[in-house]
């Protein structure tokens, strides 16, 4: 034997190996189980992310025009959703008490309902607006929407003040529960459900319904859709008001998860901008599954490293744009080689 040698004894060396093994096996199932809360919440805020871009969607394929209003629009569905869960009527004080009378549970699904209503017909009255941007230089339509978007903000701060405000859940949707040894948050399963079905909704009502289809072509050549005699006009209306009502849903349902404050908008925007880009333009799909990957990216960067969260979204960006200019689903175009 060499000098400064030592040999292990090979029955010594299969003793242990086991317990290394099991040692190394415990390290990763503590690990992964640390990890699936993040990637639920990560899930869930995906899917909420994925419906405020496909309202965005919607609106730049019929309309080619970039909404940069859409942002502030989904935080105006949190306010009015605020207004009808918890009014301050002063001025009608046996209203309030009659109304506040009301279940939790009504108002709270009066505010699903009604908050997209009117921000959707708050959107239709901003497409009005747009009319004589369109068929001109791109950047008219881009300063109008952020005039607009502007305009919002200020107007929610004059009336609601600039402080963050909280939403109130009813119980059945609050709380926690136990999987095990993980706490998972009541309110963000149903929000993920929630989400869940709306996607599969808006998917149902553009395959399947005649509607559906008009704007599906008028996205593919508004031009054509003119010349069948079908009033782009109108379509135009509809299309806007049905993108924003889908932002301020998503508003009305992250409000808890986010609170609700003026610029909340900022927040929301940014990411439908790349997810329907990162998913391909036109793509429903794709900006449901862009969505999912953004949301996992941002709940598992900001649980372990929260200077990366968002940060973490734009890598992800530019690594699929990088080797895939059209997006995951997007047509080829001519950039691709």
């Amino acid at each position: 034997m060499q000098a400064g040698v030592v040999r292990r004894h090979p029955e010594l060396r299969a003793l242990t190996r086991p317990f290394i093994a099991y040692h190394y096996q415990d390290i990763l199932m503590d690990f992964l189980l640390s990890l699936l809360p993040h990637l639920a919440n990560g899930i869930s805020l995906g899917l909420l992310f994925a419906l405020i871009a496909l309202g965005f969607m919607l609106i730049v394929g019929v309309m080619e025009t970039i909404n940069l209003a859409h942002g502030s629009l989904f935080a105006l569905g949190m306010y009015f959703a605020l207004f009808i869960v918890a009014p301050q009527l002063g001025m009608f004080p046996e209203l309030q008490a009659w109304y506040m009378a009301l279940s939790i549970e009504t108002r709270y699904v009066l505010a699903l309902l009604l908050a997209p209503i009117f921000v959707g017909l708050f959107g239709m009255l901003l497409e009005l607006c747009m009319r004589r941007t369109y068929g001109r230089d791109p950047l008219y339509g881009l300063l109008l929407t952020f005039g607009a978007a502007l305009v919002i903000e200020e107007g929610i701060r004059l009336l609601w003040g600039s402080s963050e405000k909280q939403l109130l859940l009813p119980p059945a949707i609050s709380g926690a529960f136990m999987v095990g040894d993980i706490l998972y948050s009541n309110y963000r399963l149903f929000a993920s459900g929630f989400a869940i079905v709306m996607i599969l909704l808006l998917w149902v009502f553009l395959q399947k319904t005649p509607f559906g289809a008009i704007i599906k072509a008028g996205a593919h050549d508004s031009e054509m859709v003119r010349a069948l005699g079908i009033n782009l006009s109108r379509l135009r209306l509809f299309v806007f008001g049905l993108g924003v009502a889908l932002a301020a849903i998503a508003g009305v349902v992250m409000a808890p998860i986010w609170g609700i404050r003026p610029h909340v908008g900022v927040d929301a925007v940014v990411p439908a901008f790349l997810i329907i880009v990162l998913g391909g333009v036109g793509s429903l799909w794709g900006a449901v599954i862009a969505g999912l990957m953004v949301g996992m990216v941002v709940g598992i960067t900001g649980a372990y490293a929260s200077e990366w969260s968002l940060m973490s979204m734009y890598l992800l960006f530019i690594a699929v744009v990088t080797f895939r200019s059209r997006g995951l689903f997007g047509k080829k175009s001519v950039l691709d080689v």
